[in-house]
């Protein structure tokens, strides 16, 4: 009991003190229960100071102990780890030096020599695994025999610059430490390089034998720190117990002080239904009159509910009841609970300010909710249009009943907008579908007079609380005008939709079910909240520009159509990765002697700079294939100029590397059947054989482009007439999900189940298995083969008399006569006469003849000279030199192409 000033202070009951427990006697404290074991309990539960004291050190004691234990099992890896590395380090670097190791890796079966010896050093050493491999990572030696030849797990490239890698991986035997270090020749060159790791489960095991001593050293620190703690315990229970009557009196008056000061109501009130005390706030919030103490709460004047929960004593938890014009807040509690006197305290907490600022509150969390939600949900996607759906759908109806967005139409395709142009409605979003504005799509033109000008002029944001008084907007249409406003649109926000000094458009909040007109706490959230999207929709639109910019690229450097030719029948495909643009092409390039090479490659990356560099090197290709080289020579051309590329851009200031590229070349004769096939870094071709079966023909892999160092390798394959050549970019057969043996494998499947068919059906059948949008560009030729048959090829070997070309031309003129070719019968003996001539002259036998009958007529003349005419303008004096002139004017093309027996010299006409 608080004891008021003026009033004699009533007897004290336990709910305003702490009595001393029964029959103690001063200066000696028991538990609950009236024992000494009482104490302890306390302690332990942590209700009193005592108990709080002895569980928080306790924590720290346990803490300590954790992380001394912690410390030390990290120290102790920290250890491993550094054995680990120096033993593998000295293992690696032994050997690369040992003498022998550069010789060997230079001998025609490095593992041969190699293995023996590395098995050696690691049995010797305790290290896990001595790996050799060339400067590609191939291994040559291993533990597992199974992984010699295979690709080295690691990061290989900083040993290859001369230095020592070390890192730290989870193999198959668990974790371990691995180094990797150069092998240089004598030179200094680095000719290969040398692997050693050990798992860190070898190396250590000073955790496991210090770790039991700490935990007993923590045993022993937590029994000494519970003793003492418990000691603690019972001297701070037995102080706060037997207070003397100084202590009582400070205690009642500070109980008394606070009673008081605090902002709610108390009430006390005794078993027989009389007021005990009430404090000033109580006073305040029932309006009490002064003598209210001991008088019964029912003569108090209050109104019958509160003075009827007041008399009955019964629990009550925030019952809220009208005090005249107040809400009070009422909770109340038995006194006799806990065996005290009979009674009931209550409190009271006027909550009529408190619900107003919750209404406030409330209203400020829901704004709050949405800028976050327009965070989170605005911006999902780089479209614009989808970005203006996500805010007009985020706006409706937690703000406004209806919201629309107008941009510009440059905004929309990329560019930057034009102000003075129309906008266009890209999106609108309200609780009605039937609304009388301007659906999507519409083209609007506004008036000088309407908010919407105003917003565009001033980059300001306009309020128009009541549109029907607003003749400036209704100016815009007034039919239309008319119906908004009979469908029940009153008030209008448009805000301007800036993303730093661009104005892209505006965004109007239109409220129609709502009575209140837009306030301007609404205008500053309208604000906000297009802010927010304008950098989104902003973002959209470079996303649109940059990506219009590629694509258009990207098709413009792709082959539109295919060129006419008769050796192959082929159909394509080209699917366009989930997003950017990506680096894969194909071509297909006619040749002479009715030749056609196939191309297929692949830049790795996206964007802007993958389709440039597909454009340049698909130039080369073009460049390179119009010399007639052989699929590896061209390779490797192309191979250095990826090279000299890539040393270009490093040398200018922030230029951009070709990361990886990969290419496959194959040319196809109809005449001999063959085909062939280069390949660098790229997936093997498949040939689908005309009685159905499939293989993957093994094609020398060499290294992708711009690595250099390395030759290139071809494989020779005769295909009967009717095969099938896929050829394809990685796209179609690895993905994030499964690597490229299993996407082989699906290929595979794919093909087989389409014996017989057509390169268009072919086509269909293997992107039938893929997404609709790859996660990489694909790029797929299908080409069956053609066979120019021996009754469209003659030939004729002619010897090195000037006196035997008169009979070459007469067999020429026989077989075109034969062939229904009689008016090609006088230019094709011109071009024969001075071609074989020349080879007869200048040129070294046997020297051979060659008309193909294709789409044009072919004529060819080889012989085992290396040495290539070239058209020039004879003068007037020469005698000689008009010949290759003449050849070029009759001809449609000409050219030569270089043989490993010597060249030959073609000429083309056209076909009557």
């Amino acid at each position: 009991m608080v004891r008021l000033p003026g009033r004699s202070a009533p007897r004290p009951s336990r709910a305003f003190g702490h009595p001393r427990a029964p029959h103690s006697p001063p200066g000696q404290a028991h538990g609950p229960d009236g024992s000494r074991s009482g104490v302890l309990r306390s302690a332990v539960t942590g209700r009193s100071v005592a108990g709080q004291v002895f569980l928080l050190q306790v924590v720290i004691v346990l803490l300590l102990v954790v992380s001394a234990v912690v410390a030390q099992v990290l120290q102790v890896r920290h250890d491993t780890d550094v054995d680990a590395g120096n033993r593998s380090l000295a293992v690696a670097q032994t050997f690369a030096n040992a003498p022998g190791t550069a010789e060997a890796l230079r001998s025609p079966d490095p593992t041969a020599v190699l293995q023996p010896r590395a098995e050696a050093v690691r049995t010797a050493t305790g290290v896990d695994f001595v790996v050799v491999m060339n400067t590609q990572g191939i291994r040559y030696t291993h533990p597992r025999t199974d992984r010699i030849g295979k690709k080295f797990v690691g990061t290989i490239a900083p040993a290859l610059a001369g230095h020592t890698v070390t890192e730290h991986i989870t193999g198959t035997i668990g974790p371990l430490v691995q180094v990797v270090v150069p092998v240089r020749d004598p030179a200094g060159k680095v000719v290969g390089l040398v692997s050693a790791g050990i798992t860190t489960a070898h190396v250590g095991g000073t955790a496991d034998r210090q770790l039991p001593l700490l935990l007993a050293a923590a045993a022993a620190a937590l029994a000494l720190a519970t003793a003492g703690t418990a000691l603690v315990s019972r001297r701070l229970l037995r102080q706060t117990h037997g207070l003397g009557p100084y202590e009582m009196t400070r205690m009642y008056e500070h109980h008394d002080a606070v009673l008081h000061a605090v902002r709610e109501g108390v009430l006390i009130v005794g078993g027989d239904g009389r007021l005990l005390l009430a404090n000033d706030e109580a006073h305040r919030l029932l309006d009490l009159p002064a003598d209210a103490e001991r008088r019964h709460v029912l003569e108090l004047g209050l109104d019958d509910e509160t003075a009827g929960l007041l008399a009955s004593g019964r629990v009550a938890t925030d019952e809220v009841h009208l005090v005249k014009d107040r809400l009070l807040a009422v909770n109340q509690r038995p006194t006799e609970l806990r065996g005290g006197p009979a009674g009931s305290v209550t409190t009271l907490r006027d909550s009529t300010e408190l619900r107003a600022l919750s209404g406030r509150a409330e209203a400020a969390r829901e704004r709050l909710d949405m800028l976050y939600d327009a965070g989170v949900g605005i911006g999902t996607s780089l479209d614009v249009t989808r970005t203006a759906e996500e805010l007009a759908s985020l706006a409706v109806p937690r703000f406004a009943d209806f919201a629309t967005v107008d941009l510009f139409d440059a905004v929309l395709s990329g560019e930057e907008p034009r102000p003075g142009t129309a906008l266009r409605r890209t999106a609108c979003a309200g609780v009605r579908e039937d609304s009388p504005l301007y659906p999507p799509g519409e083209r609007i033109r506004f008036v000088p007079t309407s908010p919407q000008a105003r917003a565009l002029t001033t980059g300001q944001s306009v309020v128009v609380e009541r549109l029907r008084a607003a003749p400036g907007w209704r100016a815009q249409d007034l039919e239309r005008t008319d119906q908004v406003l009979a469908y029940g649109i009153h008030s209008l926000i448009t805000v301007p939709l800036r993303a730093g000094s661009l104005v892209l458009g505006l965004v109007n909040f239109w409220r129609a079910e709502k009575p209140q007109p837009f306030d301007a706490e609404e205008v500053s959230l309208a604000e906000e909240l297009v802010a927010r999207a304008a950098v989104s929709i902003d973002n959209a639109r470079r996303y649109t520009r940059e990506h219009s910019m590629a694509i258009t690229l990207q098709r413009s450097l792709l082959p539109r159509s295919l060129p006419e030719q008769g050796a192959l029948e082929i159909a394509y495909r080209y699917l366009p990765a989930q997003a950017g643009v990506g680096g894969d092409w194909f071509d297909v390039l006619p040749l002479s002697g009715a030749r056609v090479a196939l191309v297929v490659g692949d830049v790795v990356g996206h964007g802007l700079h993958a389709a440039a560099t597909m454009g340049r090197l698909r130039t080369a290709v073009h460049n390179f294939s119009a010399l007639d080289l052989p699929p590896d020579e061209l390779l490797g051309l192309l191979d250095e100029l990826v090279g000299r590329l890539d040393q270009e851009e490093t040398a200018a200031a922030g230029g951009a590397v070709v990361t990886g590229a990969t290419c496959l070349y194959a040319i196809y004769d109809p005449v001999s059947r063959r085909c062939t096939v280069a390949r660098a870094g790229h997936p093997p071709p498949a040939l689908v054989r005309p009685d159905g079966t499939v293989e993957f023909p093994d094609v020398p892999a060499g290294p992708p482009l711009g690595l250099g160092g390395l030759p290139f390798e071809t494989a020779e394959l005769e295909l009967p007439e009717g095969s099938r050549l896929v050829l394809y970019t990685d796209g179609l057969v690895e993905d994030r999900e499964r690597d490229i043996d299993e996407g082989l494998a699906l290929l595979d499947e794919a093909l087989r189940r389409t014996p017989g068919a057509s390169p268009e059906e072919t086509c269909r059948a293997v992107l039938d298995r893929l997404p609709a949008r790859p996660s990489d560009d694909v790029a797929l030729i299908v080409a069956r083969t053609r066979v120019l048959g021996g009754d469209r090829v003659a030939q004729w070997q002619v010897p090195s008399d000037p006196a035997a070309v008169s009979e070459v031309r007469s067999s020429v003129s026989r077989r075109l006569a034969d062939w229904g070719l009689e008016e090609l019968v006088f230019t094709t003996e011109l071009i024969l006469s001075e071609l074989v001539t020349n080879a007869i002259r200048y040129g070294h036998g046997p020297i051979g003849v060659r008309l193909l009958r294709d789409r044009t007529l072919i004529c060819e003349v080889s012989d085992r000279s290396t040495t290539s005419p070239h058209l020039r303008y004879a003068a007037s004096t020469d005698e000689g030199g008009r010949g290759l002139f003449l050849v070029a004017q009759l001809a449609e093309r000409w050219g030569t192409r270089y043989t490993p027996d010597g060249k030959v010299i073609w000429a083309e006409q056209p076909l009557p």
